[in-house]
């Protein structure tokens, strides 16, 4: 039986853990908003067209920040086109996802519909694609202006008079990408992102922005991107972005599960350029990751399966990557958040890419039920459950040999600590295919505790998945072997699995 050996202090912190990390994406694209959150037929629709069932799992969920409305469809929206009264709203070509977008869910709507879920910020993306300063500044006006200009006024006359006081703006998408509408050159970007920046800020000084990061580690350019456009950016944003998708190749299932050593290095490749870029600029200031696009996603399928093609074949949501998940992918969107965790002081925001069907935690199916898929019960949790610091976790752990990331630990492990309330929660992924693996947890340091809740997700079968059929074939076990004596704390992580203690 492999085992591990852990190590938690309280007084040894990586940084606050802060609420936006547990972010996700809604974009017009499939069927994410379309048949997902906006079915204005379905039975459980409100007087606006929202499915509340939909709105039930959000909140269950625990997002705190959605990033609206792209992705690759914002590079060529018209933001004009989706504000006003809806009958009068154009339908349009989305190049992106070759759909048809028929823009009865805009601005207003969707932020009425974030105002149902409560207690989740916008973030909101502008076109740096097809257009450029201007627009980005009149939507800026339209959106935050209280009253007395004209765009301010049209928004009133659209029915909100008072602001969206949208706090935190991304400066485009993914615009290192050949695929991207208007892809342009790290220099022109940062150039472009700059100008930008200063014109948004000249109209409200104290706005978020963030600037595009590579659209992958994988990308040629990754490195000498984020260099160039920091250069130019430096002092005009405050975040630079990472994206990052993962999928099981070819049956390999362990280099699977350890697909977080990818995304701790390209963290931290990222945080040294940004530094690098701050020590040669003789700054002060330190740029912050928004990870703003995360997820499982095998990319391949929708390339070959999914693609809508054809001059005169434009639907309204088709479905689209529309990936159903198994207890390893949920398991690994466990040990991504255990990343994300890891790095709290730096990554102090972050998106799950996508929010409803589109490589979602929830799917729904049109007039019928909506449900949990496996990778919604780790996101749930560790929102729940990571509250306070961050803390520098001591691991000792045997190891396996991977094809893609070399020899890694079976086990990985976070902790955070709430000093206000006490609590600490402790996750653990056990990456061993076939057998159980025992973790011993040193707990000394947080004096007299006691284990409130042990959950695990975990499955006989790794590709067990929950589906229109079987919605509930998978979800959290009561892990009944946690045990505390003498200091110690001693679990038995079953194979391919994710669990979080919570511990007061």
């Amino acid at each position: 039986m492999p085992r591990a050996r852990v190590i938690i202090d309280p007084n040894s912190t990586v940084g606050v853990v802060q609420r936006r990390m547990f972010g996700s994406f809604v974009e017009h694209l499939g069927r994410s908003v379309y048949d997902g959150l906006y079915e204005p037929g379905h039975p459980t629709a409100d007087e606006e067209g929202f499915r509340q069932d939909v709105i039930d799992l959000v909140k269950e969920l625990g997002v705190t920040t959605i990033r609206y409305p792209g992705g690759n469809f914002v590079s060529g929206f018209k933001w004009e086109d989706s504000v006003g009264p809806k009958e009068s709203r154009p339908r349009r070509l989305d190049l992106a996802w070759h759909s048809l977008e028929p823009n009865q869910v805009g601005l207003h709507e969707f932020s009425s519909w974030l105002e149902k879920i409560g207690g989740s910020e916008l973030m909101l993306a502008v076109n740096l694609g097809t257009r450029g300063t201007q627009e980005a500044i009149e939507l800026l006006e339209y959106a935050n202006v209280p009253a007395g200009t004209d765009l301010s006024e049209e928004r009133a006359a659209n029915g909100r008079p008072t602001p969206f006081n949208v706090r935190m703006w991304c400066l485009g998408n993914e615009m290192d990408g050949p695929w991207q509408l208007g892809h342009r050159s790290a220099e022109d970007y940062g150039k472009l992102a700059s100008r930008t920046a200063k014109a948004m800020r000249q109209l409200d000084p104290d706005l978020e922005l963030v600037a595009c990061g590579s659209s992958s580690a994988a990308m040629p350019t990754f490195g000498t991107w984020e260099r160039v456009v920091l250069t130019h950016t430096y002092d005009d944003v405050d975040y630079i972005s990472c994206h990052a998708y993962y999928a099981e190749k070819d049956g390999d299932l362990g280099s699977f599960l350890a697909s977080a050593v990818n995304m701790d290095h390209f963290i931290d490749s990222v945080v040294a350029t940004a530094d690098h870029v701050k020590a040669v600029l003789g700054s002060k200031k330190t740029i912050h990751v928004s990870f703003d696009e995360w997820n499982v996603w095998d990319i391949e399928r929708y390339q070959v399966e999914d693609k809508v093609t054809g001059i005169g074949n434009w639907p309204v949501a088709p479905r689209l990557l529309e990936d159903v998940y198994t207890v390893a992918d949920g398991v690994v969107v466990g040990n991504l958040l255990i990343s994300l965790l890891r790095h709290a002081d730096r990554v102090t925001s972050a998106s799950l890419a996508q929010l409803v069907n589109v490589i979602a935690p929830i799917m729904t199916e049109p007039g019928g039920p909506a449900w949990r898929q496996t990778t919604f019960f780790p996101f749930a949790v560790t929102s729940q459950l990571a509250v306070g610091e961050a803390l520098k976790v001591k691991l000792q752990s045997d190891e396996y040999d991977t094809a893609l990331h070399g020899t890694v630990p079976v086990v990985d492990v976070a902790a955070t600590h709430d000093a206000e309330t006490g609590r600490t929660a402790v996750f653990l992924v056990n990456r061993a295919l076939s057998e159980e693996t025992t973790v011993t947890v040193d707990i000394r340091a947080l004096g007299e505790v006691a284990v409130r809740s042990a959950q695990t997700l975990t499955d006989d079968d790794a590709h067990a998945k929950n589906t229109l059929e079987q919605r509930e074939r998978v979800g959290l076990r009561v892990n009944e072997t946690a045990t505390i004596a003498d200091g110690e704390l001693t679990v038995t992580l079953p194979p391919v699995s994710w669990t979080a203690l919570s511990l007061a």
